[in-house]
């Protein structure tokens, strides 16, 4: 049997500042039966894209409507706050990671 060349991770995109990076790296964005939702298993069926870590990438994204244009759907005003406070979850768990605006 030959030897393989290790597996290359996927990579992804950020919707909001375009840098590409592992998909483990990243957080994935589903558009779903239950709505718009943080999908930390990567597994949750419907139209997903991705966003970094960074506080900036999560404002624009919503703001802008980047994220809107990426799931093919309008968010909801519940749906941002969930986002939002889900990021200030994320920027607290992980120090020097977040940028504020």
């Amino acid at each position: 049997m030959a030897n393989r060349a290790p597996r290359q991770a996927p990579q992804r995109t950020c919707v909001s500042c375009r840098s590409t990076g592992d998909k483990r790296a990243l957080v994935r964005i589903v558009r779903g039966p239950e709505g718009v939702e943080v999908d930390p298993s990567g597994k949750k069926p419907g139209r997903g894209s991705y966003l970094c870590h960074q506080l900036e990438c999560w404002q624009l994204a919503i703001r802008k409507g980047r994220l809107d244009a990426a799931l093919k759907t309008r968010l909801t005003p519940d749906e941002k706050l969930r986002l939002t406070e889900f990021v200030t979850t994320l920027s607290a768990a992980e120090p020097g990671t977040a940028v504020a605006v």
